[in-house]
């Protein structure tokens, strides 16, 4: 494996780890220990959502440059091309929505869940499978 790929296989599992421990374990069990509110829950899941989205875009530079130094085949430049595309639009168009609906509700507001959070775990699943496929391809080249 060239060097280059082994960085940007690293790096990519990296992030996968940090996508599931977060998004997939500390989010949905925040809010259910105990003297958690939803305002403090919110506050919480703010700060370390914006962490692990700088985090992810730092690792996204990473994976590229690997792969650019790799020569990595067409597969694996799509598949991790799906997970960066994907961060760039949860970021870029779901999380502002979000921040304006959990702002809503630390000002007190009531009314329907937004359908943002929907749509940003259904990214968080797309992002899982290109992250997981782009290093299953990357040890297999």
């Amino acid at each position: 494996m060239h060097a280059g790929s082994a960085v940007a296989a690293a790096a990519t599992f990296v992030w996968l780890g940090m996508v599931l421990a977060i998004s997939f374990l500390e989010a949905p069990l925040k809010f259910r220990a105990p003297g958690v509110t939803l305002p403090l829950g919110l506050g919480i899941g703010r700060l370390v959502f914006r962490a692990l989205n700088a985090c992810e875009a730092v690792l996204a530079v990473v994976v590229i440059a690997g792969l650019l130094v790799g020569r990595a085949g067409a597969g694996v430049a799509v598949a991790a091309g799906v997970a960066v595309v994907t961060l760039a639009v949860q970021v870029l168009l779901v999380r502002p929505a979000l921040t304006r609906r959990s702002d809503q509700v630390l000002a007190g507001a009531d009314g329907p869940r937004s359908h943002a959070h929907l749509v940003y775990v259904g990214l968080e699943v797309a992002k899982v499978v290109a992250l997981v496929v782009t290093g299953v391809l990357l040890f297999a080249g």
